[in-house]
């Protein structure tokens, strides 16, 4: 790590790895000048660190031209101006430290309105930006068509007795085929527009500070899977990772519970950012945005238990098949809030 601080010069007070996340490996370094976070980026799934790069800071100089005031992690420059360094093997960056905290669970409503309220904040303090400049991080990361044609594959190709034993399940994502009819309509329709969007809007991906008492979002982190897309993708993972009470490890499904009043609160927090920005057309598709993402993750998990899990990988037997119901069952209880 040595060679890493020299390429900065930092002169180190002290580091420590933070266990946050589950991608990239990140550290708190604390210099003479300042505190910063150092990252390596995980280029097993990201397979393109520099598309990354050029991202956040085709981003970050827009914003500081354009919303000076608006809190971003900007990327530090190496003494050569770089942002990332690759060095044996690996890609590192770094942020200045922002004095706040993450969550690692939602707990309440007002915890769902400011998370809510600074992704749409984001998107739409970026309104202006050609959101086709940026560079794809993750090819079809949230493509519903291309999830239930690899959901179609899997029933073809994969392991036949993992098929037979979820009958059920299989059944029932065939069903709910119409939702991919419906995305399909959704993009394609002219009222619809392609914005920068996040693509990973769970609530560990906020920096909260208390301030007068109360809990305020105060900026969006983690901006690997910053992408052109659309608003659902971001509304529909808040949506997929916010309202219910469990994680999607949960085994007993009799456990799960969705929160109207998050539901209200997501709605109201990115509205008050991206109320005039939105189309009537995108507007009456808010809620579809939950049954979008919560039935797109159920078929990737199912999807990966018939082939063997070798995408999310599975540290017991059948747990991407309990994720699968999980999601399964969530999306049921989330259709109840219509």
């Amino acid at each position: 790590m040595q060679n890493i601080f020299k390429q900065y010069g930092w002169e180190v007070k002290a580091s420590s790895q933070l266990h946050q996340g589950l991608i990239n490996s990140t550290y708190a370094v604390a210099t003479l000048n300042g505190d910063y976070i150092l990252q390596t980026i995980n280029h097993h799934i990201f397979k393109d660190p520099f598309a990354i790069d050029f991202n956040i800071n085709a981003l970050s100089s827009y914003l500081t031209n354009q919303a000076p005031d608006y809190l971003f992690t900007h990327l530090e420059k190496t003494l050569d101006g770089k942002t990332l360094i690759e060095w044996e093997g690996k890609y590192f960056r770094a942020f200045k430290k922002i004095e706040g905290y993450a969550l690692s669970l939602l707990e309440n409503e007002n915890q769902a309105y400011e998370a809510a309220k600074q992704f749409g904040t984001f998107t739409h303090q970026l309104s202006n930006f050609d959101a086709n400049r940026l560079q794809i991080t993750l090819p079809d990361f949230h493509n519903l068509s291309l999830r239930y044609h690899q959901f179609l594959d899997s029933l073809q190709n994969g392991n036949q007795d993992r098929i037979n034993a979820a009958v059920t399940a299989i059944s029932f994502l065939k069903a709910q085929q119409p939702y991919v009819e419906k995305y399909e309509k959704f993009i394609q329709h002219s009222d619809v527009k392609r914005r920068v969007t996040h693509h990973d809007t769970k609530i560990s991906n906020v920096l909260f500070r208390q301030s007068n008492g109360a809990e305020k979002g105060i900026c969006v982190i983690d901006l690997d899977t910053v992408m052109p897309g659309y608003f659902i993708s971001d509304i529909g993972d808040m949506c997929r990772t916010c309202l219910c009470n469990v994680t999607e490890e949960e085994a007993n499904l009799d456990l799960l519970q969705v929160d109207t009043n998050k539901w209200s609160a997501i709605q109201k927090g990115y509205l008050f950012a991206m109320d005039a920005e939105l189309s009537s057309f995108e507007k009456d598709h808010f809620f579809f945005a939950g049954q979008f993402m919560i039935y797109m993750q159920a078929l990737r998990f199912l999807t990966d238990h018939l082939n063997m899990d070798i995408y999310y990988g599975a540290q017991k037997e059948g747990q991407n098949y309990v994720r699968a119901l999980n999601q399964i069952r969530l999306l049921e209880l989330y259709n109840q809030l219509a």
